[in-house]
């Protein structure tokens, strides 16, 4: 399949696994070797969007896909431009990337690994995509990420809150927008713990690959500073669909908390199963029975329906930030109309992160004058910015972390409407959240040097 055959819209469907006999590699071939992987033409530059289009993080990755359709139709002049007006740099100006058309690829992680490594395969060697991005789970960013880096392109992490990816298992050709486990764990705990108090036995339920030991470690880290005590970790299979013989041991624990490190539709599926035995309504200890879910989006509140009312979690960021916090998480509001009038409804925290990590890739592509993986490095690593919906903002060199506030959240007792779920509680300020490099939980691995690849 060549990159001739985009359809009008500038979309290529490529296969999720990459068929044996294929032609050799873009980047290996005589004709476009010039020093690095998928050098674009004079015309156009291809990125590769991988996101989960089945699996239980499906309805994130649909959200991701709309954001990145309309990423493209601003870096190329169209619709109303949404934050590049609002974004610090003025570097991107509607006429694609370095003056050639954005055109895109597409492909199903399917929440696995090894499905989204030859998805990003085939967009590579196949479609000639010079910088991949997405996903809904860490494991999958965590893996992709190394493909990248063994090829030599970019891969900005779609949504990815494990520490790991930023962690032990950072890359040189990596980055990361979304925030952390450690960062949901300092902004929580304290919440909590003026909440629900300093006397709290926690029985933790956690999704059973690399991001829910991440989260589990930091939440409980973090309560555990401030008196919490963890009573039991249970790690339930990311395929689980039905949580019940996970919930009803929990009110027999002595536990009178119960923190859900689940997301998507695993989430959604392990609340409605605790709600079901009685749990927000159960004494335990003396005290009320709480759920706390560390990492949550308006996408897995709807899901939930009535049961999020009053569930304590995180954001990276929320569709109401700029009208109810100000001026300070400008571009907020201009994404949202952006996104509300193509697609009807308001953008999650995932169509956020994609859309803003789409931009600072052409950003840091126009700023460099370079497609050379190697020269985008340079151009993102501790680079500062603002207008993108997330107040002040920095890519941090040592990892490829970015580090921003973080956005608590509660759900709403009595919500307007369906698209309106979650209120703010408080948005922690980045100092509280920010860490050593080699903070513990962080520990092992090197981030290395950057891959141009051919």
């Amino acid at each position: 399949m060549s990159k001739s055959n985009f359809s009008r819209r500038g979309v290529l469907k490529t296969g999720a696994i990459a068929g044996a006999g294929l032609a050799l590699p873009t980047y290996l071939r005589a004709d476009s070797h010039t020093g690095f992987t998928n050098a674009p033409g004079a015309s156009e530059v291809v990125l590769g969007f991988n996101v989960p289009q089945t699996g239980p993080y499906a309805d994130e990755g649909a959200d991701e896909l709309r954001a990145y359709e309309l990423a493209v139709e601003h870096l190329n002049g169209g619709g109303d431009g949404g934050m590049l007006s609002t974004f610090s740099s003025k570097v991107l100006d509607g006429t694609g990337i370095l003056g050639r058309e954005v055109k895109y690829v597409t492909g199903d992680t399917q929440t696995k690994s090894d499905a989204a490594r030859a998805s990003a395969r085939s967009m590579i060697e196949k479609d000639g995509a010079i910088m991949i991005t997405g996903g809904s789970s860490s494991g999958v960013a965590v893996a992709v990420q190394a493909l990248c880096q063994e090829a030599g392109v970019i891969f900005m992490a779609g949504l990815t809150h494990s520490n790991d990816t930023t962690g032990k298992d950072k890359r040189a050709n990596g980055f990361r927008h979304f925030f952390n486990s450690y960062m949901s764990g300092a902004a929580l705990a304290p919440v909590l713990a003026a909440q629900y108090g300093t006397d709290r036995k926690a029985y933790h339920l956690t999704a059973d690959y690399n991001w829910g030991y991440t989260t589990e470690e930091a939440v409980r880290s973090s309560t555990e500073a401030l008196g919490w005590e963890t009573v039991n970790a249970v790690k339930t299979p990311l395929t689980q669909t039905d949580f019940s013989s996970y919930i009803a041991p929990v009110l027999n624990s002595g536990a009178d908390v119960l923190v859900l490190n689940h997301y998507g539709g695993n989430m959604v599926n392990s609340l409605t199963n605790a709600v079901q035995f009685g749990l927000r309504q159960a004494q335990a200890n003396g005290k009320q029975f709480e759920i706390v879910v560390p990492l949550y989006s308006e996408l897995m509140a709807r899901g939930a329906g009535e049961n999020i009312a009053g569930i304590l979690g995180s954001q990276n960021w929320d569709w109401k930030l700029e009208n109810e916090k100000g001026a300070r998480y400008s571009g907020t509001n201009a994404f949202v109309k952006s996104f509300g009038e193509k697609y009807g409804f308001p953008p999650s925290q995932a169509a956020h992160t994609t859309y803003v990590q789409t931009l600072l890739y052409a950003d840091a592509v126009t700023r460099a004058g370079s497609f050379n993986p190697c020269a985008v490095v340079e151009a993102l690593e501790g680079f500062e910015f603002d207008g993108l919906g997330s107040g002040p903002t920095l890519y941090r060199a040592d990892d490829h972390q970015c580090f921003k506030d973080v956005v608590v959240v509660r759900g709403k007792e009595n919500p307007e409407n369906e698209f309106d779920l979650v209120e703010i509680v408080e948005v922690t300020p980045v100092d509280q959240v920010t860490y050593d490099p080699e903070h513990p939980q962080f520990a092992g691995g090197a981030l290395g040097t950057c891959n141009p690849g051919a």
